[in-house]
């Protein structure tokens, strides 16, 4: 049998959604709005506003384009024997809350117990970055790089804690600056083990990880 060859992100990335809009009919909604505003999307210092928001757009949510579970797929078994907590800790983040469509800006933490293979570091980064290029609740995406990691590694357990100041509450709305809002997963040995999840936290709120400084 053949071995099939991991799909690059590239490939992934030029799969187009079936009916999407073309980019033609995306300016053209820019428009719309512009007008909806109050301002005329003709005049000098708004006419290219169209354009620059669709290639904005197509960098705020390239995360649809890619599967984070193909990311996570390449895993090594040269470990000698390595079984204790693998963290990587304040991955920026930066998504959009799918109700106002404003910034959700923050640090996830993530953690795994390896079972017997583990992952390169910058692939969770980016499980957390492709999931984050999505509209988004909070909650949900917690939940969703959690179970990822969990689905495609087998660990022994999965952790992930985020915390995030969401522009929907800080800029409208009731408008409370400096309100952060922390949603955390805990799977396997994060969930069932007190010590284990006494030891990750302990981990993520050490003066060096700047957890209070999102």
């Amino acid at each position: 049998m053949t071995e099939q060859k991991p799909v690059t992100y590239e490939e992934v990335a030029s799969r187009r959604q079936p009916g999407k809009p073309s980019r033609a009919e995306a300016e053209e909604a820019v428009r719309t709005l512009i007008r909806w505003t109050g301002d005329d999307p003709t005049r000098e210092g708004l006419i290219d506003t169209p354009s620059r928001v669709v290639r904005s757009y197509e960098e705020f949510y390239e995360g649809y384009d890619i599967d984070p579970e193909e990311v996570l797929r390449r895993t090594f078994e040269e470990t000698d024997g390595y079984d204790e907590m693998v963290v990587l800790r304040d991955i920026r983040l930066e998504s959009h809350c799918e109700h106002h469509m404003v910034p959700i800006i923050g640090k996830a933490h993530v953690a795994y117990l390896p079972g017997n293979r583990v992952v390169g570091i910058s692939k969770l980064a980016r499980v957390v970055e492709i999931y984050s290029r999505r509209l988004q609740i909070q909650e949900k995406l917690t939940a969703q790089i959690a179970n990822a990691i969990q689905e495609v590694l087998h660990p022994r357990g999965v952790a992930v804690v985020i915390e995030a100041a969401h522009q929907c509450m800080t800029t409208r709305g009731v408008r409370k600056p400096g309100v952060t809002m922390v949603t955390s997963r805990m799977l396997g040995a994060f969930r069932d083990n007190p010590a284990t999840r006494r030891e990750f936290m302990a981990l993520i709120s050490s003066p060096a990880s700047g957890l209070s400084n999102v």
